[in-house]
């Protein structure tokens, strides 16, 4: 068995990452979306709002686990987005990164679709609807209550995704109080638990394109038709563009506020030498004599050029 799973190796780096990326978003849908239809399915006789909120966290949580050794754990297109802008990922790994999280989404819940396909077929009498009160493509993807309004819908996701970003870059920020090493994937994961706790009703915080684009093509395809597209006043964009606008506010918030002002973050000197080191040093040829006790009746003395310092 070893030997034949290294001949399944694959040496392309890129290849590698991708495929983490896909299979942490796939895990975050298999369990996120594998609640909501448990707690749609049964009626909320087996699960309620929380149990949701702990399906996305805990999902999350593993698939980070999954993925962060690999490809960083992005798991998401705005903060893969957010990380490019900010010259910490590549650019050119940026499309290959947003295309594995969308085929990671939409074969997840292809395959919650499959295994709760009696339930829903019970649930709705064979009848695939987007509202009512036998509605099931919330399961799949977010939509907006029906007392909010398309702009109260961009705020919502806006702020949402912002927090998302300014907490992820808190956990990661070496400078500051960064989360301790194997603790990361548990921390994003109660991130992405408090945003459901405290912004969910709304719309059911989407704050990651990949998790509603990908399993709202799916449930085009699979029977629900174009009304995933028409519903909430064509809601579907809100979640795929106003996230990555989030994200990105989340971000220069965290930047101007908190990542500019860490200490080691001030400009260097012309010669590239702090103020400290600076005024030990003298750079066209620094002598520092060392008295360390008379041999053979001569001083000892060290001298330092600044070609020495490096």
């Amino acid at each position: 068995m070893d030997r034949l799973l290294r001949r399944c190796r694959i040496k392309s780096s890129l290849i590698r990452e991708c495929l983490a990326e896909f299979f942490g978003v796939y895990v975050i849908i298999l369990f996120g979306c594998g609640s909501v239809a448990q707690v749609t399915t049964s009626q909320n006789t087996k699960g309620d709002y929380l149990s949701i909120n702990l399906g996305f966290a805990l999902g999350t949580t593993f698939g980070i686990y999954i993925a962060k050794g690999v490809s960083g754990a992005h798991l998401n297109p705005a903060v893969s987005l957010s990380l490019c802008v900010l010259g910490r990922f590549s650019w050119t790994r940026f499309p290959f990164y947003v295309w594995s999280q969308l085929l990671g989404a939409f074969l997840a819940a292809a395959t919650v679709a499959l295994q709760y396909y009696d339930a829903i077929m019970d649930f709705t009498g064979g009848n695939l609807t987007v509202s009512g009160a036998t509605a099931t493509a919330g399961i799949f993807s977010t939509y907006p209550a029906d007392y909010l309004s398309l702009w109260g819908g961009v705020v919502d996701q806006i702020i949402g995704t912002a927090a998302l970003l300014v907490c992820v870059l808190a956990l990661g920020d070496p400078h500051n109080t960064p989360a301790p090493p194997g603790l990361e994937p548990v921390l994003v994961g109660a991130v992405v638990l408090v945003i459901g706790i405290s912004m969910g009703s709304n719309s059911g915080y989407a704050i990651n394109p990949a998790r509603d684009i990908g399993p709202r093509v799916f449930s085009y395809i699979a029977g629900w038709g174009d009304e995933v597209f028409r519903a909430g006043h064509g809601w579907w964009w809100v979640p795929l563009v106003v996230t990555c606008v989030g994200a990105l506010l989340g971000s220069l918030l965290y930047e101007l506020l908190i990542g500019v002002h860490h200490p080691d973050s001030e400009p260097m000197d012309p010669e590239g030498l702090t103020e400290k080191v600076q005024q030990t040093l003298e750079l066209d040829g620094v002598q520092s004599k060392f008295d360390n006790g008379k041999e053979n009746g001569k001083e000892r003395i060290f001298s330092i050029t600044s070609a020495d310092v490096r």
